[in-house]
């Protein structure tokens, strides 16, 4: 219960009360306990008091009275554990975090003994930060920021961050805030206790000033000096009221409210957005090494994901290139069971008249017979090691050779068992080093002569021995003159475009099984099959070292909510200002999950960059290395690294938001 005051205190107050009408600020019975280890303190018990508008009340006490608690009540940054407040007859007790926001934005205005300005930002944008919250017109609320800065005779300092003004001069720029969306209500807590005497008395005699204008003043000091200045002191001592005196007749003006243009309803949500980016990356650029850092991640992940990609189809692409140059609808037959088969080598039923057999066939555009083996080439005092292969007449058409000098075997080269040779580009190089022109030359297999009839270009064909000196000559001629054998090593088959590769492979199988007594002592090799197995191994491949990345990501996005989780710990007093200036749960937690969405996608941007500067690199160093960066790629990348900013940041934001406004401004 209350301390009963002496008549001579509580008369006057009493009577004033009487003929006001309604108060704009009733309290009733109000308790308020805080958790002090496993016991509850109360720190207000039962208060009950009525503000009317317009008055000037100064609420003293010595310190841990309960005043400021009683304050931080009355300006709706904290709840009453029991008892009523109303504010202009709306139980505040009712209202949600949202719904008590909105009551400080377009009713309260606060001035703070040290100031509570956010040090990132200059005056006139300290100032217009409530105006924000309100969803007012851009234009006008700077215009209405410098006005009130000017008339505080802050008129030269709109530029000016807090750390460039003096004690006074902040006090001023917390006034002009308290002002921009109208002040009805000014609360002012100890708002004299960090200046020097000058700037106090200045500071009161403009406080003095607004209640003529018909502001509602409510000041907490213990100075009775202070106190002494106001026409009402409420003296609160061990939580309970033990005085309610006038010091002098009340006026009756009231403050008008302030007359902001408002913005469109879209523009406000654009606004809010806007300054919760410009926080965003004011907060970057001020802590740019921890940025940095909690990019870093990203950056490596998202750089991962991207050169993975990019070399899977790069050499996918490659490949499939290789695979194009061998010739496109191509089958080719080779003896034993597979690639795998070790027998392979001892199986010599292959015969000139399978090719023979199956150059007659529908679907046959062109067949050639191979059989290779490695000689020594002699030219002159020149030698050097190439692979022989003998091929049919139509070697050269079934693989998509382009001859660049001569022209190739005709069938009767093959019948004639002939001494010709077709050489590529790199025998020319290796052979021919004094640039001779080689079509008429003769050079020598081993012990066996050949003239050169043509040059065709260097293979760029799958499998290896492309950088090898490579020899073409009539196969009759191989096996007769070179090799001694009846056996061919491989027979390839291009199919017509019109024909079903699919088709045509069930048909030579029939075919050769049928000429081989019954027995399929061969296996098809089909290029499409090869190229369906590269794609399907590159992407498996691709998959694997993109999952190993995505768990880089990952751990990326966990270093950012760790780091993201300090930064709202360190910020936590800016939350607290900004939340007692009208910010909603809402413009906080966007503040915070724009931040970490930055962070994010910056750091994707980086590993982009990273990834084609590690892509640059590799071709460099490693010959024949082929990145392909694709568009979709980079675009998901990127996409990715943002998600991850937002559900990684998603937390740290919500802890933003939830904090309560008080207990963040009273953190240091």
């Amino acid at each position: 219960m209350n301390r009963p005051f002496s008549p001579r205190e509580g008369v006057g107050a009493q009577a004033h009360d009487a003929g006001r009408g309604q108060p704009i600020i009733s309290i009733s019975g109000l308790i308020r306990r805080f958790q002090a280890g496993g016991e509850a303190v109360a720190v207000l018990k039962g208060v009950d008091v009525d503000i009317h508008r317009g008055e000037m009340v100064a609420i003293i006490g010595q310190s841990g009275s309960g005043k400021s608690t009683l304050m931080n009540i009355l300006g709706c940054l904290d709840r009453a554990s029991e008892g009523t407040y109303r504010f202009a007859g709306k139980d505040v007790s009712k209202l949600d975090a949202d719904a008590l926001a909105a009551l400080r934005r377009e009713h309260f205005g606060f001035i703070f003994q040290r100031y509570q300005l956010l040090p990132d930002l200059d005056a006139v944008e300290n100032v217009e930060v409530p105006a924000v919250y309100a969803g007012a017109d851009a234009s006008a609320r700077r215009e209405r920021a410098i006005a009130l800065l000017t008339r505080l005779g802050l008129g030269e300092r709109l530029d000016h961050r807090p750390n460039a003004l003096s004690g006074g001069q902040q006090q001023r720029v917390s006034v002009a805030r308290a002002l921009m969306n109208g002040g009805e209500v000014i609360l002012a807590d100890e708002p004299t206790g960090a200046l020097d005497s000058r700037s106090g008395k200045e500071l009161m005699a403009l406080l003095k000033e607004l209640h003529a204008d018909g502001h509602t003043i409510i000041i907490v000091t213990h100075d009775p000096q202070i106190a002494a200045q106001a026409e009402r002191v409420i003296e609160i001592a061990d939580g309970e009221i033990v005085a309610d005196r006038l010091n002098s007749e009340p006026r009756r003006v009231e403050a008008r409210p302030a007359e902001i243009k408002a913005a469109a309803s879209w523009r406000r949500g654009l606004d809010r957005f806007g300054e919760a980016l410009r926080m965003a990356l004011r907060a970057m650029a001020a802590h740019k090494l921890r940025t940095f850092l909690t990019m870093l991640g990203i950056i490596i992940g998202i750089a991962s994901v991207v050169s993975v990609v990019a070399l899977g189809q790069g050499s996918q692409q490659a490949v499939l290139q290789n695979i194009s140059a061998i010739g496109t609808n191509t089958i080719n037959v080779y003896p034993g069971s597979g690639f795998g088969d070790m027998r392979s080598g001892r199986v010599r039923t292959l015969r000139a008249t399978d090719a023979e057999a199956l150059g007659g066939q529908p679907y046959a555009d062109s067949v050639t017979p191979q059989v290779t083996a490695n000689a020594t080439v002699l030219y002159r005092n020149t030698a050097t090691s190439a692979s022989v292969t003998g091929v049919g007449a139509d070697f050269f058409q079934v693989n998509g050779r382009t001859f660049t000098a001569g022209s190739g075997f005709g069938a009767d080269s093959i019948d004639d068992m002939a001494q010709e040779a077709v050489i590529d580009q790199n025998a020319v190089n290796a052979i021919f080093t004094n640039g001779e022109d080689p079509v008429g030359h003769v050079i020598m297999l081993g012990k066996v002569p050949v003239r050169i009839i043509g040059v065709v270009a260097a293979s760029t064909g799958f499998g290896g021995g492309r950088d090898n000196a490579n020899v073409y000559v009539p196969y009759t001629s191989a096996m007769s003159r070179i090799l001694g054998q009846n056996w061919l090593n491989a027979i390839a088959v291009r199919v017509t475009d019109d024909y079903d590769t699919a088709q045509a492979e069930a048909e030579i199988t029939e075919l050769l099984t049928r000429l081989h007594g019954g027995t399929q002592d061969f296996f098809l090799q089909n290029t499409d099959t090869i190229r369906e197995t590269i794609q399907s191994t590159t992407a498996t491949l691709t998959i694997l070292i993109s999952t190993i990345a995505i768990i880089s990501l990952v751990v990326g996005g966990i270093g950012v909510m760790n780091i993201m989780l300090v930064s709202v710990s360190e910020r936590t007093k800016e939350i607290g200002i900004r939340m007692a200036v009208g910010a909603r749960r809402g413009d906080i937690m966007r503040q915070f999950l724009i931040e970490a969405i930055l962070v994010c996608f910056a750091g994707g941007a980086a590993g982009v960059a990273l990834s084609f500067a590690l892509g640059q690199g590799l071709t460099a160093i490693v010959q024949g290395a082929q990145l392909a960066y694709s568009t979709e790629s980079i675009i998901l990348a990127i996409v990715s690294a943002s998600l991850i900013g937002i559900i990684f940041g998603f937390m740290p934001a919500r802890s933003a938001s939830r904090l309560d406004p008080v207990e963040a401004l009273a953190r240091e």
